[in-house]
């Protein structure tokens, strides 16, 4: 988590919890505005799906069935 994230839920933690849920909605609603679909990634998502990416790519993922799930 970045610290201007921790900043924010710093401050929203100190609002009451009526005025929380107002800042939850507009934090929503700035998100949906930026990203309508949810297909956009976080650098840290970003980061994530490009060292999947890599590791499919280089044959080292394991397969479910090679899982022993007992």
């Amino acid at each position: 988590m970045s610290a201007v994230s921790k900043q924010i839920i710093d401050m929203i933690d100190m609002l009451p919890e009526s005025e929380q849920k107002l800042a939850f909605e507009m934090i929503k609603r700035m998100v949906l505005a930026w990203d309508s679909d949810f297909t956009k990634l976080t650098p840290s998502e970003r980061a994530r799906l490009t060292e999947a990416e890599k590791e499919i790519a280089n044959n080292e993922t394991v397969s479910h069935s090679d899982i022993d799930w007992n």
